[in-house]
């Protein structure tokens, strides 16, 4: 049976690329679409009164760009950087219509997966003392599990007005 070219859009449709990296044993993943690029680790110059998950900020190719910690953002120990540290940097949206760069330090990044919808599962519910919000799902790939991240929601307005 010969597969149309309509067919094949169909059947691929439900297969997202996501960028996945580690923060100390657990592997996340982040759409590729919302990645802008990434980085070594540079030199972050430290933003006064800042939060302690905020780094500071950097200079990339003349643009500023702040930097939080991912580690620190959801509260796991602090890890001191190696040479596999990285700044991924990534697009978020600051309102309906307006988006913004930041930058995220990572333990490292693994590789550019494709996960097919029928893999990914919505996050358990743990009642209000663990907030899950910017997980938009886990995925099963690879015999392992991946956190998908909504990078639009790691940061609340909030934290996006105080650091940008």
């Amino acid at each position: 049976m010969e597969i149309s070219s309509s067919q094949r859009m169909k059947k691929g449709a439900n297969l997202e690329k996501y960028l996945t990296f580690r923060l100390g044993n657990e592997e996340f993943g982040i759409k590729i679409l919302k990645i802008k690029e990434i980085i070594g680790l540079i030199d972050i110059t430290p933003m006064p009164q800042a939060p302690e998950f905020v780094k500071g900020v950097i200079n990339l190719r003349g643009k500023i760009i702040p930097v939080i910690d991912l580690r620190l953002r959801f509260g796991m120990e602090s890890k001191e950087y190696d040479e596999k540290t990285c700044i991924i940097v990534v697009e978020i949206l600051i309102s309906d219509s307006q988006t913004t760069f930041i930058g995220i330090v990572v333990d490292s990044v693994s590789e550019v997966i494709n996960i097919s919808s029928k893999d990914i599962e919505m996050p358990p519910q743990f009642g209000t003392s663990v907030n899950i919000e910017f997980i938009s799902g886990i995925a099963k790939v690879k015999n392992k599990v991946v956190l998908l991240l909504d990078i639009d929601k790691v940061l609340t307005q909030e934290e996006i007005r105080e650091i940008i």
